[in-house]
């Protein structure tokens, strides 16, 4: 790595959990020197702008929620039990010492980007389609490997399973009750048996 990476990925490194609890708009600049230890110039000579690191920086937190579920999903074979298994990141309290600080990053953007900056909405869009269709290749492939039932509305199940999860951690979240998060994951669980 050069020196140039180097300081992007420290910039990276140090505002991720910024970004992803205070959102773009709450992440001051002073926010950003204070974690990184580096002035405006410094931050500046590697980045645009705040743009340009929260976009670094959204990226960054995707890949490590992204990485965190497909490790777990990938010690099963079967679509059932990889489906499940997404399911269960989210209640392992082991699991989510690894999650980045501040919880989902698809959740946490699209919630704030939606009507206040076009390219982490995109971003956010585009991470939302990706799990949609990972969904949707397991639930193809578990009918395919007659697991599930034919004729499931693949679109309309892996949508519903995805949107019901990103619900649950937003309920839970917003109010503090776990037990909310416990019962509709209980419901998506129930979902993916429904598809046998």
């Amino acid at each position: 790595m050069s020196k140039t990476e180097r300081t992007k990925a420290h910039i990276i490194e140090k505002t991720a959990g910024i970004f992803n609890t205070k959102g773009f708009i709450g992440t001051s600049l002073s926010d950003m020197e204070k974690a990184t230890g580096l002035t405006k110039g410094s931050i500046y000579n590697n980045f645009k702008n705040k743009d340009a690191v929260a976009l670094a920086v959204f990226d960054h937190n995707l890949q490590l929620a992204n990485n965190l579920i497909e490790s777990e999903m990938a010690k099963y074979s079967t679509a059932k039990e990889q489906l499940l298994a997404y399911t269960e990141v989210y209640l392992d309290n082991v699991l989510q010492l690894s999650f980045p600080h501040g919880g989902c990053p698809m959740l946490n953007t699209a919630v704030e980007a939606d009507d206040t900056h076009p390219e982490l909405r995109e971003r956010a869009a585009e991470a939302i389609i990706d799990w949609k269709n990972k969904i949707s290749f397991l639930i193809r492939k578990g009918v395919s490997d007659g697991e599930f039932r034919q004729y499931i509305n693949v679109e309309q199940a892996a949508l519903t399973i995805f949107a019901t999860v990103e619900g649950a951690i937003m309920i839970s979240k917003v109010t503090g009750k776990v037990e909310y998060l416990n019962m509709i994951m209980g419901s998506v669980r129930k979902m993916i048996y429904d598809l046998e």
